[in-house]
């Protein structure tokens, strides 16, 4: 556990958080995939951290989240954030911040094998 107090931190911290860690993932996984120049590997990685991808994701696993992910889920759809949605729609960038709330979450709690698994099959929802 990295983090006694995960449930403590408020969702849009968590969102902060998970963006990096799904961002990493993903570049991670991508960069590992193949040999890719640069150009190409932002192209292809920006395919997955996009509001618009994200939001599809968390609508692919929704129904594989435990209650406690949930109400994680929940509350950062539920969220105020400080930004605008840029080139998307507000309910895909509220979905977005969702996504990577939980994502936030599961990284802080140390749970990394539920994390490990969530990730993989949002990849696979946008393949």
């Amino acid at each position: 556990m990295i983090c006694e107090n995960v449930n403590a931190f408020n969702s849009v911290t968590l969102a902060y958080i998970g963006d990096a860690v799904f961002s990493l993932y993903v570049r991670t996984r991508i960069a590992l995939s193949a040999q890719y120049r640069t150009a190409e590997l932002n192209s292809r990685v920006n395919k997955y951290v996009k509001a618009t991808a994200q939001s599809a994701m968390l609508e692919k696993i929704s129904a594989l989240l435990t209650e406690e992910e949930a109400d994680v889920v929940r509350r950062g759809r539920n969220c105020h954030t400080p930004a605008k949605a840029k080139n998307t729609g507000l309910m895909d960038y509220k979905r977005a911040t969702a996504l990577e709330a939980l994502f936030g979450w599961l990284y802080l709690k140390g749970d990394t094998e539920r994390l490990e698994r969530l990730e993989a099959l949002c990849m696979e929802a946008i393949q």
